[in-house]
């Protein structure tokens, strides 16, 4: 593949509802741009994109693909991303390097839940886009339909290029209306329009020419003039109008019968825009401090971001990165500025599905890939040393779906933290952490697809077999007043003998107020100061398993005011054990209480479902904090105890029917009504005699 310029690349990232042709519409590209010489199919599990055996099986994607190929003088970088919500985290990857979005709608079903999603990820980035109706050839499928589905849904000026050829089973083809030429056939080339469709094809061209006029005021004057404009000035129009986001440009196509898609691949490399045509990157310039604009030149300084990590089986670590500003070499050394280390750049190549492409260098505007990087994770810019620049990393959403891991054998187990581990670098969902509390290790993602996925490549990547079962809430223990009490332990033996006696009176603290420890009333030198730390020591040993049902301590003042000591029995070991023990005397007499986990749940729905969300997050001991309406949805804003919502990704999709979706993180620790702890305090107890039996 040879080299190009940023003029002549299109990074175009293909998003949309699952099911909507993504990846059938990448392998008909591949094949007419005759990088394939068949088109696989995504049910028989041998495209070029959905290389992965999990993809394979499950029929979907999973993970972004890079594919690029040439079109008319043109490097056209397509970025594939799943459809399915689960895997979010690597459509916000992709939409991170690309110029453009290619929205695809498919012409039955219109506008999705999955297609509002991913709008909504180009919103957040400020990509310029355009919307494909998709599988133009099945049963039922209406182009002016789609379109006014695309229309109710989001705002902006959405202009039609297309025009096609027969509705359904009928489609034959479509009609470009800038060029007026038709593309009639599978796999047909650029023709001229049949007579019959002469007259419709000016009378929707006419949408066309006002919006490219619009855009430019020497073109808007002699529209107005009554001047015809020249096919090159009205695609410079478009081409000016797509690339600032005031035109959504709408095409069709039949990926799966190869109909369309050239017209699809020439709008691509005539309208979208390169790498020139959109604003510059912004970056911090760690020298200065200062946010600097990094326009797309080969000659300037390096500035390259990691948007995507992957564990290759046969070449190890592979990063992939789009290059900013500058041109990142092979064999050449650079600068990561957040790990502050130099990588070694060993052969760069361009990744086209599982094929490695290579190539001496990859130019600013460019996507390319390299392997064994020592430090580099996704989100690390690469640079030179004396230029150090920072790229914003990429945001991901907040893990909603937990499970419990357990290894099966003590071989898993050795290998279970370092497995978790780089397979959180290589999808940042995915996260993983102990809970000490609850002496569990909890892996959590952005659904039960995604942690069915992950534990199933933790297997056949990393040879880990795990069991996962529901996690235990992590509940935390206090005390709502204040209690005092004495301890004194003493202990005889035949040798040295064991005293310690120790007052103590405990405090509640606001909620977040950890721990507090103070020794100020005690005077008189009734307990020597050298013995302080291990009272406190003691305490702490304590407040790890809780007494009231072995969950960890929180929010308490603990003041000793008091207490004796034995000038040859007094040691460290028997004031740690009279901390202990007086703290857990005094501790049940303070009113102890269980806190539970509160989260702050965002949940949208269609307006229609608000009845049944709502009553459904009643049942869930919520408290809704308020609604908000936008375009026909609905924001439903409430807290919700953990314990509650542990298993809501299932939920919502079935109380929906796909349509909902929602979004958590932690708020804060609150009491468990008294009912509730009381059956939590109980089954703890018995788990404690059960592991005593054993």
């Amino acid at each position: 593949m040879r080299a190009y310029s940023p003029e002549a690349i299109r990074n175009v990232v293909l998003v949309g509802h699952s099911s909507s042709g993504k990846t059938s519409l990448s392998e008909a590209m591949l094949f007419n741009a005759k990088v394939t010489t068949r088109m696989g199919r995504v049910e028989e599990g041998n495209t070029v994109s959905d290389y992965n055996p999990e993809e394979v099986r499950r029929t979907i994607s999973i993970y972004t693909t890079l594919l690029p190929f040439e079109w008319h003088d043109t490097k056209i970088n397509i970025l594939d991303t799943p459809g399915y919500p689960d895997f979010v985290g690597e459509v916000k990857s992709a939409v991170r390097v690309a110029d453009m979005g290619l929205v695809l709608v498919d012409a039955v079903s219109g506008v999705e839940v999955g297609t509002e999603l991913t709008w909504s990820y180009l919103d957040e980035r400020k990509r310029p886009r355009a919307v494909l109706v998709h599988k133009m050839n099945r049963e039922n499928a209406d182009f002016q339909r789609a379109i006014e589905s695309v229309r109710a849904a989001f705002s902006g000026m959405i202009v039609p290029l297309h025009m096609p050829v027969g509705n359904g089973e009928n489609f034959r083809g479509v009609i470009d209306l800038v060029a007026k030429k038709a593309y009639i056939g599978e796999g047909a080339d650029a023709s001229d329009i049949p007579d019959e469709y002469a007259d419709e094809v000016e009378e929707r061209r006419l949408e066309i020419l006002e919006a490219a006029a619009e855009m430019d005021d020497e073109l808007i004057t002699k529209y107005l003039e009554g001047e015809e404009l020249t096919v090159e000035e009205i695609a410079r129009g478009l081409r000016k109008g797509i690339a600032e986001g005031h035109i959504i440009p709408v095409l069709a196509a039949a990926s799966t019968a190869n109909i369309g898609v050239k017209a699809v691949m020439d709008a691509i490399a005539l309208y979208f825009p390169s790498p020139l045509d959109v604003p510059p990157e912004e970056a911090k310039d760690l020298n200065t401090q200062e946010e600097v604009a990094l326009s797309p030149n080969p000659d300037g300084p390096l500035a390259a971001f990691v948007f995507k990590t992957v564990a290759d089986p046969y070449v190890g670590k592979i990063s992939y990165f789009r290059v900013y500003s500058g041109t990142l070499k092979s064999d050449s050394r650079v600068w990561n500025s957040r790990a502050q280390a130099e990588e070694r750049v060993s052969q760069l190549f361009y990744p086209r599905g599982k094929e490695h492409i290579n190539t001496d260098q990859v130019v600013a505007g460019d996507i390319g890939a390299v392997a064994k990087l020592a430090h580099t994770l996704t989100n690390d810019t690469l640079c030179q040393k004396d230029q150090p620049f920072q790229l914003d990393p990429i945001v991901y959403p907040n893990p909603l779906y937990s499970v419990a891991v357990h290894p099966k054998t003590k071989q898993d187990a050795g290998k279970l933290t370092n497995a978790l581990s780089r397979m959180q670098e290589e999808d940042p969902t995915l996260v993983w952490h102990y809970e000490a509390s609850t002496k569990e290790t909890i892996l959590s993602g952005m659904g039960d697809v995604h942690i069915d996925v992950a534990v199933r490549y933790l297997k056949e990547r990393f040879g880990v077999d795990v069991d996962v079962t529901l996690p235990k809430v992590p509940y935390r223990e206090t005390v709502t007043a204040s209690a005092s009490g004495q301890y004194r332990h003493k202990k005889q033996t035949g040798g040295a003998g064991q005293f310690a006696e120790v007052h103590m009176e405990i405090k509640p603290l606001p909620r977040g107020g950890g721990f507090e420890y103070d020794t100020s009333r005690v005077f008189g030198g009734a307990i020597s100061s050298q013995f302080f730390p291990s009272i406190e020591k003691g305490i702490k040993a304590a407040m790890q398993e809780g007494p009231l049902a072995g969950y960890p301590v929180v929010d308490v003042r603990c003041e000793v005011y008091d207490g004796k000591e034995h000038p040859v029995d007094s040691k460290d070991i028997a004031f740690q054990i009279a901390g202990r023990e007086v703290f857990k005397k005094v501790f049940m007499e303070a009113k102890p209480a269980l806190l539970e986990p509160i989260m702050k749940v965002e949940v949208i729905v269609p307006e229609e479902y608000v009845g049944d969300i709502i009553g459904d997050l009643n049942t869930r001991r919520a408290i809704v904090q308020g609604m908000e309406q936008d375009r026909g949805r609905a924001v439903i804003r409430a807290l919700v105890p953990l314990a509650e919502m542990q298993r809501y990704a299932a939920d919502l999709r079935s109380l929906t029917q796909g349509r909902g979706v929602f979004n958590m993180e932690f708020s804060h620790y609150e009491i468990v009504p008294h009912n509730i702890a009381e059956k939590i305090i109980e089954q703890a107890r018995r788990e404690k005699e059960e592991e005593g039996k054993k």
